[in-house]
């Protein structure tokens, strides 16, 4: 099943085989499942054509910001704290921690691996 320009796992319940659409997550999924009154816990193998095109319809009805437009606006608000000099637009220049957290130990997954300082 394809939604959004998104291939949606066939074998999962539908609201964990729409969270593979960027932008929607777990609270967002169940809300539209509720909306359409279609069961969360039923595989999205086994739902009926008509439901596969009232998700289709609902999802990218324009509603909801998803997948390109949403990586959009998303790089569109990182440029502009770049570009007003914010503290937070510096430490996304500089690949650092965000939100306040420590830098002297920890931060590898947004510092990337070690340097080596001197020899081995």
């Amino acid at each position: 099943m394809r939604i959004a320009g998104v291939n949606v796992p066939v074998n999962k319940h539908v609201v964990i085989g729409l969270t593979a659409i960027y932008g929607i997550g777990r609270s967002l999924a169940d809300a539209i499942c509720q909306r359409l009154g279609i069961d969360p816990q039923c595989k999205v193998k086994n739902l009926a054509e008509q439901d596969v095109e009232r998700l289709r319809e609902t999802i990218t009805g324009g509603e909801f910001v998803i997948e390109g437009d949403l990586r959009r606006v998303i790089a569109t608000n990182i440029k502009r704290l770049r570009d007003i000099g914010s503290y937070r637009g510096t430490r996304h220049r500089r690949g650092l921690p965000l939100r306040g957290q420590r830098t002297k130990t920890n931060a590898r997954t947004r510092k990337g691996r070690k340097k080596q300082s001197g020899t081995k």
